[in-house]
């Protein structure tokens, strides 16, 4: 199994593109050769990302978002949890 995030991943819990269990181990993204910690969405094949515009909210009470393009790369922050079921500890 490979550990790299999903080609598309949102924070919001309305979208389709939504993940919870992926969040929780958190993402790391790099736009246009910059490290970005405030990415609403992202999609690396069609090389976008959604931020926040400021404090804005639409009447709904959701944060307004600018779609920049540009290449993206993401990345796991933390290693996804083990079963506790490793073989690779009893290689010596």
């Amino acid at each position: 199994m490979t550990d790299t995030p999903p080609d598309r991943l949102s924070t919001n819990h309305r979208s389709p593109f939504f993940q919870q269990e992926l969040l929780e181990r958190g993402i790391g993204i790099r736009f246009k050769d910059g490290v970005r910690h405030d990415v609403e969405e992202y999609c690396i094949s069609e090389g976008w990302i959604r931020v926040a515009l400021g404090k804005k909210v639409d009447r709904n009470g959701n944060p307004l978002t600018l779609k920049l393009s540009g290449p993206v790369e993401a990345w796991f922050e933390r290693p996804a949890a083990s079963d506790g079921a490793t073989d690779d500890a009893d290689e010596v």
